[in-house]
């Protein structure tokens, strides 16, 4: 074979190797990005939360209306107005009623004069009788005349005390009157807000007859004392009491969360058709926690810190797989499978008691497809920014 054969064959074995590096190159699996975090230590929780969202609600709020239907003759308030402690609200027209009270008085004034009558004539007549008798002992008149006398003064006396009664009767009856008009009248239980008012100066007000559901004349909050009230899954309730600290969050105010404590546990389980049975807790913000501006009706998230430890190594709980296992980030440029053993642990971090150490690197994006053990990667630092 002529040297000319031969740099040919060696050309031609040189172009397929060439060849088919390129298509191994073109077919090679590709490094999968994926985001990194890096193990460190710092603080892991236990806690539990809400199953539903819960609400504000204040301290003190009532539902306010007239105990008697009728036409709303004076609405002193308007909604958002803030109103003292025994501020007139709302008086609906009672004007029969004071005609009624104005003719008790009157009577109680006849009255007091019947009594000065008749405790008069009373005491005319009880002179009369001592007179009577002093003449029969020196046996001037007779005895029956000294009878007569003495029983006409007690007769007089029994008028004088009739007409007493009478008056404290007509008092009574002013007092009713007085009662009557309270009925058609409301004023503010406590200092607050005005919330809502149904109804307007002119159109009937009727109180809400039991099992019959009407909206209340006028709703009145108390919103300088503010709490939390949210539903808790019956299973963790045992361990939730009074005085655990909470993290307490607001739709209308994201990215935030509010320090606070635990302040009550309901007695008893709420049974909701279609949901879970829950326990009702309340709970009370920090007072160098409060937001500047809190509604009561806001929807808020409650969670209960059961336990804490400062200062652990922790992982992502998002970096776990089922079993207590991790994807690693090896030198080598593949990913690693790795059993830990975890401590405390809520939604965001797990205690690793075994299997990490501060600065090793775990795969966070698990959804990802073709993140598993052995595959290539590389670190997807844009994704994780």
């Amino acid at each position: 074979m002529s040297t000319r054969m031969i740099r040919r064959l060696l050309l031609a074995l040189l172009v397929l190797c060439l060849l088919g590096a390129g298509i191994w190159w073109a077919k090679r699996p590709k490094p999968i990005p994926v985001i990194l975090t890096t193990i460190d230590q710092g603080r892991v929780e236990s806690s539990i939360a809400n199953t539903r969202a819960g609400s504000v609600e204040a301290c003190l709020r009532t539902k306010l209306s007239a105990t008697m239907g009728g036409r709303i003759e004076v609405m002193a308030v308007k909604e958002g107005d803030k109103v003292k402690k025994g501020q007139l609200l709302m008086k609906l027209w009672n004007e029969d009623q004071q005609a009624q009270s104005t003719l008790a008085q009157t009577q109680v004034e006849t009255a007091r004069k019947h009594v000065v009558e008749a405790c008069t004539i009373a005491a005319n007549a009880e002179s009369e009788a001592a007179r009577q008798t002093a003449l029969f002992q020196q046996g001037f008149v007779s005895g029956s005349r000294d009878e007569q006398a003495r029983a006409d003064a007690q007769a007089k006396r029994a008028s004088c005390d009739a007409a007493k009664a009478d008056v404290v009767q007509a008092q009574a009856r002013v007092s009713a009157t007085k009662v009557d008009q309270s009925r058609t009248v409301l004023y503010a239980p406590f200092a607050g807000t005005v919330a809502k008012i149904v109804g307007e100066v002119g159109e009937y007000s009727t109180p809400s007859p039991p099992g019959v559901p009407t909206p209340p004349a006028i709703d009145l909050i108390d919103d300088t004392c503010l709490y939390v009230s949210a539903p808790m899954d019956e299973v963790d309730a045992p361990k939730i009491i009074a005085g655990q600290t909470v993290r307490i969050s607001f739709d209308a105010l994201p990215k935030q969360s509010f320090a606070g404590k635990v302040r009550r546990v309901a007695p008893f389980v709420t049974a909701v058709e279609k949901q879970a049975r829950t326990v009702d807790i309340e709970a009370t913000l920090d007072a160098n926690q409060t937001p500047p501006r809190l509604l009561v009706g806001y929807s808020a998230n409650v969670e209960v810190v059961l336990t804490a430890r400062d200062k652990v190594v922790r992982v992502p709980t998002s970096a776990l797989q089922e079993g207590g296992r991790v994807l690693l980030a090896a030198a080598d440029g593949t990913l690693q499978e790795r059993k830990i053993k975890t401590g405390l642990a809520n939604w965001e971090y797990a205690e690793v008691l075994e299997g990490l150490a501060v600065g090793d690197q775990v795969v966070t994006s698990l959804e990802r497809e073709g993140v598993k053990a052995g595959a290539a990667f590389v670190a997807d630092d844009k994704a994780k920014k």
